[in-house]
């Protein structure tokens, strides 16, 4: 595991992370650990995006179906 130390954080962003932290019961280390690794995984969305068949669906259509579909219930 690597150790990260993060400088000149705002004190308001390093308070409003404290208060998350707390909130969950956790340390403020753990809470930024997770965070940030939810935050890397979505480097990769894109390339997993791009890797997908081109299905020439319009989103609009799919929009379209799924009020249609929420609007009969």
């Amino acid at each position: 595991m690597r150790t990260l130390y993060l400088r000149n954080v705002p004190d308001d962003v390093g308070e409003r992370l404290e208060r998350l932290a707390a909130r969950e019961g956790m340390s403020l280390s753990a809470f930024a650990a997770r965070e940030l690794a939810n935050i890397s995984r979505r480097a990769d969305n894109a390339a997993l995006l791009a890797a997908l068949p081109a299905l020439d669906v319009d989103p609009a259509s799919i929009v379209r179906a799924l009020e249609e579909g929420r609007a009969e219930r």
